[in-house]
């Protein structure tokens, strides 16, 4: 089954500016924005990766 397109977020490195990681949340009820540690392909190593418009 598909995600939904209204919860789809995407997460961009913070260090590259990349978009890395397709995610989805509940925005109704987690209402801040999604910070996670992941391994960024670009830069090769973990990074804080930020959730984006």
């Amino acid at each position: 089954m598909a995600k939904a397109k209204e919860n789809l977020v995407k997460l961009k490195c913070a260090e590259c500016k990349n978009i890395n990681y397709y995610t989805n949340r509940n925005k109704k009820k987690i209402k801040e924005k999604l910070e996670l540690k992941k391994f960024c392909k670009f830069c090769k190593k973990h990074t804080i990766h930020k959730e984006m418009k």
